[in-house]
């Protein structure tokens, strides 16, 4: 079946993965990637599908309501697969109105877009909201989040992707929307700009700068490699439910400073260092504030339903990540150092 798919935030992070899924896996369908090309997006992140015929690439915001409404008319839009967001933590202590424009009103401009374009036919439509497991706050040592954990956000960050899965769900109590909406672990894997933990660690380690690990290093997060999420992404599209939500994880938790080390073993070894060498630029910093203590996701349902599980274990997938960073940071047109 044709379908004329937008994908918002494609030249990011694991958006970037989503679009060259889709644009290599279903020839039939058309993908056009939103993207405003913030200091996370990069078009070199899909240079290699940027020619392909079933593919289009527009500049722009997802708050712009003129450029949103001519994409849905231009392209005959069936379906969104919503990525667009921001999402590192840290920048929204510092600015939580821009994260509150981006993922509470540009959320919320797609869906009244959506809404006027399909209301004559909504159910060959579906609107696919890729959300977090943050928005389920903390946990302490033991438990898990499942679909039917309550939502308490605990960062102006976690709370604008809380209150834009709030607002996709209102939408499809209010006006029928065919909705979807995942909520993930913690992803790593090529094209992640380093401000997160992973890359921030290979980069800082490839070029000698201390390694800031918040507190003791003791939070624990879920890792997902981002190619699994990406897969997981494409089922809950093609086979999930509609209306339904599903939590998707990597059923492997680690405690920031053991990812820490284990990198700096990994690095020591591609980089010919001895031992140990990396692990001494280890640096502990003042802790976030109110860090979260642990993120652990039940993701049994889409195990059940759909079949769908990570294909690699954490090491093997770390050392994936390390090589291709060593590969692709220092080339200039890439965005991955923080200098």
């Amino acid at each position: 079946m044709n379908k004329n798919i937008l994908i918002t935030g494609g030249a990011g992070f694991i958006g970037s993965h989503v679009v060259r899924l889709f644009v290599t896996k279903y020839p039939s369908y058309n993908i056009i990637n939103l993207d405003k090309l913030t200091y996370a997006g990069n078009l070199d992140n899909i240079s290699d599908v940027e020619s392909a015929t079933n593919y289009k690439f527009v500049k722009g915001d997802i708050c712009d309501s003129e450029l949103v409404n001519s994409l849905f008319k231009s392209e005959g839009i069936t379906d969104v697969i919503h990525l667009a967001a921001e999402s590192h933590v840290d920048r929204s202590i510092e600015d939580p109105m821009c994260f509150v424009k981006t993922n509470v009103f540009g959320t919320v401009n797609l869906l009244n877009t959506a809404v006027e374009h399909w209301k004559n036919n909504l159910a060959n439509h579906l609107f696919y909201h890729i959300s977090t497991d943050e928005v389920f706050g903390s946990l302490d040592n033991t438990g898990f989040f499942t679909e039917s954990t309550p939502y308490d956000p605990k960062s102006p960050y976690s709370a604008s992707k809380a209150s834009s899965d709030h607002f996709v769900r209102a939408y499809a109590n209010t006006y029928k929307l065919p909705i979807k909406i995942s909520n993930c672990s913690n992803n790593y894997g090529p094209n992640q700009f380093p401000e997160k933990l992973i890359p921030l660690i290979i980069n800082n380690i490839l070029n000698n700068k201390a390694l800031p690990v918040y507190g003791k290093g003791e939070n624990i997060r879920d890792w997902l490699y981002v190619e699994d999420h990406a897969n997981a992404i494409d089922l809950i599209f093609h086979n999930g439910k509609v209306g339904e939500t599903y939590n998707v994880g990597g059923f492997n938790e680690w405690r920031n400073i053991d990812i820490v080390k284990l990198i700096c073993n990994l690095m020591d070894k591609k980089l010919g260092r001895p031992k140990g060498k990396s692990e001494k630029l280890i640096t502990y910093v003042t802790d976030r504030a109110g860090h979260d203590k642990r993120y652990a996701i039940d993701a049994s349902k889409i195990k059940n339903e759909l079949s769908w599980e990570p294909s690699l274990q954490f090491e093997d997938g770390l050392e994936k990540t390390i090589s291709w960073y060593l590969g692709n940071i220092s080339r200039p047109q890439r965005k991955f150092r923080l200098d």
